[in-house]
Protein backbone atom coordinates (compact mmCIF):
# COMPACT_ATOMS: atom_id res chain seq x y z
CA UNK A 1 0.00 0.00 0.00
CA UNK A 2 0.96 3.53 -1.29
CA UNK A 3 1.16 6.06 2.15
CA UNK A 4 -0.08 9.45 0.83
CA UNK A 5 -0.24 12.21 2.91
CA UNK A 6 -2.75 14.88 1.58
CA UNK A 7 -1.66 18.60 2.16
CA UNK A 8 -4.17 21.15 1.55
CA UNK A 9 -6.05 24.15 3.07
CA UNK A 10 -9.22 23.32 1.35
CA UNK A 11 -11.71 20.87 4.02
CA UNK A 12 -13.69 19.40 0.71
CA UNK A 13 -10.62 18.66 -1.01
CA UNK A 14 -9.00 16.35 1.83
CA UNK A 15 -12.02 14.49 2.58
CA UNK A 16 -12.63 14.27 -0.65
CA UNK A 17 -9.77 12.62 -1.85
CA UNK A 18 -9.50 10.79 1.84
CA UNK A 19 -13.03 9.44 0.46
CA UNK A 20 -11.85 8.80 -3.03
CA UNK A 21 -9.34 6.28 -1.48
CA UNK A 22 -11.14 4.74 1.50
CA UNK A 23 -11.67 1.30 -0.53
CA UNK A 24 -8.23 1.31 -2.12
CA UNK A 25 -6.26 -1.50 -1.89
CA UNK A 26 -3.32 -0.16 -3.53
CA UNK A 27 -3.71 3.72 -1.59
CA UNK A 28 -3.82 4.48 2.21
CA UNK A 29 -4.33 8.20 2.54
CA UNK A 30 -2.57 8.21 6.19
CA UNK A 31 -2.98 11.70 7.05
CA UNK A 32 -4.50 15.41 6.15
CA UNK A 33 -2.62 18.54 6.39
CA UNK A 34 -3.66 22.32 6.23
CA UNK A 35 -0.68 24.19 6.56
CA UNK A 36 3.06 23.91 6.30
CA UNK A 37 3.76 23.05 10.16
CA UNK A 38 0.94 20.65 10.07
CA UNK A 39 2.72 18.98 7.14
CA UNK A 40 6.22 18.87 8.71
CA UNK A 41 4.81 17.53 12.16
CA UNK A 42 3.45 14.84 10.63
CA UNK A 43 6.48 13.29 8.68
CA UNK A 44 8.92 13.66 11.65
CA UNK A 45 6.49 11.62 13.44
CA UNK A 46 5.09 8.87 10.38
CA UNK A 47 6.01 7.37 7.78
CA UNK A 48 5.15 8.28 4.21
CA UNK A 49 5.35 7.24 0.87
CA UNK A 50 3.77 10.27 -1.45
CA UNK A 51 2.87 13.81 -0.31
CA UNK A 52 -0.24 15.29 -2.37
CA UNK A 53 0.98 19.21 -1.97
CA UNK A 54 -0.96 22.13 -2.67
CA UNK A 55 1.01 24.96 -4.07
CA UNK A 56 -1.01 27.69 -1.84
CA UNK A 57 -0.41 25.80 1.62
CA UNK A 58 -0.85 28.48 4.51
CA UNK A 59 2.66 29.83 6.00
CA UNK A 60 5.33 29.19 3.60
CA UNK A 61 4.22 28.54 -0.29
CA UNK A 62 4.19 25.41 -2.15
CA UNK A 63 7.62 25.82 -3.99
CA UNK A 64 9.67 26.87 -0.93
CA UNK A 65 8.11 23.91 1.23
CA UNK A 66 9.00 21.88 -1.52
CA UNK A 67 12.34 22.87 -1.18
CA UNK A 68 12.41 22.09 2.31
CA UNK A 69 10.78 18.99 2.34
CA UNK A 70 13.51 17.71 -0.31
CA UNK A 71 16.44 19.22 2.08
CA UNK A 72 15.21 17.53 5.03
CA UNK A 73 13.23 14.19 3.99
CA UNK A 74 15.71 13.49 0.42
CA UNK A 75 13.52 10.09 -0.54
CA UNK A 76 10.10 12.16 0.24
CA UNK A 77 8.06 11.57 -3.26
CA UNK A 78 5.88 15.11 -3.70
CA UNK A 79 3.39 15.42 -6.49
CA UNK A 80 2.49 19.13 -6.58
CA UNK A 81 -1.58 19.24 -6.50
CA UNK A 82 -2.74 22.85 -8.06
CA UNK A 83 -5.12 24.85 -10.12
CA UNK A 84 -2.31 27.20 -10.72
CA UNK A 85 -0.92 26.67 -14.51
CA UNK A 86 0.51 23.62 -15.60
CA UNK A 87 2.85 25.48 -18.11
CA UNK A 88 4.44 27.49 -15.77
CA UNK A 89 4.17 25.49 -12.43
CA UNK A 90 5.04 22.01 -12.97
CA UNK A 91 8.55 22.73 -14.87
CA UNK A 92 9.59 24.80 -11.89
CA UNK A 93 8.45 22.44 -9.37
CA UNK A 94 9.89 19.49 -11.01
CA UNK A 95 13.19 21.34 -10.97
CA UNK A 96 12.75 22.05 -7.13
CA UNK A 97 12.36 18.73 -6.53
CA UNK A 98 8.54 17.10 -7.21
CA UNK A 99 8.43 14.03 -8.59
CA UNK A 100 4.74 15.17 -10.38
CA UNK A 101 2.77 17.99 -11.15
CA UNK A 102 -1.05 17.54 -11.00
CA UNK A 103 -3.90 19.75 -12.04
CA UNK A 104 -6.73 20.12 -9.80
CA UNK A 105 -9.31 19.82 -12.49
CA UNK A 106 -8.30 16.33 -13.50
CA UNK A 107 -10.44 12.98 -13.42
CA UNK A 108 -10.42 11.33 -10.30
CA UNK A 109 -8.62 8.32 -12.03
CA UNK A 110 -5.85 10.19 -13.00
CA UNK A 111 -4.94 11.09 -9.24
CA UNK A 112 -4.66 7.17 -8.19
CA UNK A 113 -2.57 7.15 -11.61
CA UNK A 114 -0.24 9.68 -10.84
CA UNK A 115 0.26 8.38 -7.03
CA UNK A 116 1.13 4.68 -7.94
CA UNK A 117 3.34 5.93 -11.11
CA UNK A 118 5.10 8.52 -8.71
CA UNK A 119 5.51 5.51 -5.33
CA UNK A 120 7.04 3.22 -8.01
CA UNK A 121 10.16 5.95 -9.01
CA UNK A 122 8.20 7.47 -11.65
CA UNK A 123 7.42 11.44 -12.54
CA UNK A 124 3.99 12.24 -13.42
CA UNK A 125 2.63 15.03 -15.75
CA UNK A 126 0.12 15.41 -17.94
CA UNK A 127 0.71 14.03 -21.52
CA UNK A 128 -0.62 17.27 -22.83
CA UNK A 129 2.39 19.01 -21.24
CA UNK A 130 4.49 16.47 -22.48
CA UNK A 131 3.86 17.50 -26.07
CA UNK A 132 3.98 20.92 -25.09
CA UNK A 133 7.55 20.87 -23.55
CA UNK A 134 8.53 18.67 -26.61
CA UNK A 135 7.41 20.82 -29.67
CA UNK A 136 5.15 23.65 -30.13
CA UNK A 137 2.60 23.09 -32.11
CA UNK A 138 2.84 25.49 -34.75
CA UNK A 139 6.29 25.45 -35.34
CA UNK A 140 7.54 22.03 -34.61
CA UNK A 141 10.02 23.87 -32.25
CA UNK A 142 11.13 23.45 -28.77
CA UNK A 143 9.55 25.77 -26.82
CA UNK A 144 11.07 28.42 -24.50
CA UNK A 145 8.31 30.07 -22.56
CA UNK A 146 8.53 27.53 -20.00
CA UNK A 147 12.43 28.03 -19.62
CA UNK A 148 11.26 31.67 -19.16
CA UNK A 149 11.77 32.40 -15.21
CA UNK A 150 13.62 30.12 -12.93
CA UNK A 151 12.09 28.09 -10.13
CA UNK A 152 13.79 30.74 -8.13
CA UNK A 153 11.87 33.75 -10.33
CA UNK A 154 8.65 31.84 -9.98
CA UNK A 155 8.72 31.92 -6.02
CA UNK A 156 9.54 35.48 -5.71
CA UNK A 157 6.74 36.28 -8.27
CA UNK A 158 4.05 34.51 -6.48
CA UNK A 159 5.42 36.03 -2.71
CA UNK A 160 4.91 39.17 -4.08
CA UNK A 161 1.62 38.45 -5.37
CA UNK A 162 0.65 37.92 -2.10
CA UNK A 163 1.42 41.47 -1.04
CA UNK A 164 5.05 40.93 0.85
CA UNK A 165 7.53 43.52 0.71
CA UNK A 166 11.25 43.04 -0.39
CA UNK A 167 11.80 42.21 3.37
CA UNK A 168 9.52 39.62 3.58
CA UNK A 169 10.21 37.52 0.93
CA UNK A 170 13.48 37.96 1.52
CA UNK A 171 12.80 36.57 5.15
CA UNK A 172 10.68 33.76 3.85
CA UNK A 173 13.30 32.29 1.14
CA UNK A 174 16.63 32.94 3.18
CA UNK A 175 18.04 35.46 0.78
CA UNK A 176 19.08 39.26 1.29
CA UNK A 177 17.01 42.09 0.05
CA UNK A 178 19.49 43.05 -2.45
CA UNK A 179 19.18 39.42 -4.01
CA UNK A 180 15.55 39.95 -3.86
CA UNK A 181 15.56 42.87 -5.73
CA UNK A 182 17.74 41.52 -8.22
CA UNK A 183 15.25 38.61 -8.77
CA UNK A 184 12.16 41.59 -8.93
CA UNK A 185 14.45 43.74 -11.71
CA UNK A 186 14.56 39.95 -13.79
CA UNK A 187 11.10 39.37 -13.71
CA UNK A 188 10.56 42.75 -14.91
CA UNK A 189 12.91 42.48 -17.77
CA UNK A 190 11.37 38.99 -19.00
CA UNK A 191 7.91 40.03 -18.45
CA UNK A 192 8.91 43.92 -20.53
CA UNK A 193 7.31 46.01 -17.61
CA UNK A 194 8.36 48.84 -15.58
CA UNK A 195 6.88 48.71 -12.29
CA UNK A 196 5.25 46.22 -9.73
CA UNK A 197 1.84 46.51 -10.55
CA UNK A 198 2.45 45.84 -13.90
CA UNK A 199 4.69 43.22 -13.33
CA UNK A 200 1.11 40.96 -11.32
CA UNK A 201 -0.82 42.21 -14.22
CA UNK A 202 1.57 40.70 -16.78
CA UNK A 203 1.98 37.87 -14.57
CA UNK A 204 -2.13 37.48 -14.45
CA UNK A 205 -1.86 37.58 -18.08
CA UNK A 206 0.39 34.98 -18.54
CA UNK A 207 -1.41 32.54 -15.93
CA UNK A 208 1.78 32.78 -13.99
CA UNK A 209 -0.27 33.29 -11.05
Amino acid sequence: MVKVLIADNHPIVRKGIKSLFKNSTEIDVVGKAATTSELFDFISQEHVDVILLEMDLPEVNGITALRRLKKDFAEMKVIMFSSHSEDVYAVSTLRAGASGYLSKSVATNVIKDAIVKVANGGIYISNELAQRLAFDESTNKPRRFFRRLSTREVEVLKLLASGKRNKHVAEELNLNEKTVSTYKARLMRKLNVDNLVDLLQQAKALELL
